[in-house]
């Protein structure tokens, strides 16, 4: 999943291990998170939309269609 996380944290000149301490996670998660390794639970999405203040929306970007239809067939 596309995401802006790499750009907010970059915003507040924060590293990953300063993102992960603020959000109880690892540093490893967040560097997944970034590279689209790893998509959050709901619980983490509605903790870093908490975090910067921001709809889920604005930080996550919704798979298309056309990869949600390829991924069904």
């Amino acid at each position: 999943m596309k995401n802006r996380l790499r750009v907010l944290r970059a915003e507040r000149d924060w590293s990953q291990a300063d993102l992960a301490q603020a959000l109880g996670v690892s540093r490893q998660t967040i560097n997944a998170l970034e590279t689209g390794k790893y998509d959050p639970s709901l619980p983490l999405a509605f903790k870093i939309a908490d975090l910067f203040e921001l709809a889920i929306e604005q930080i996550f970007e919704r798979p298309s269609a056309d990869n949600q239809s390829a991924s069904n067939d």
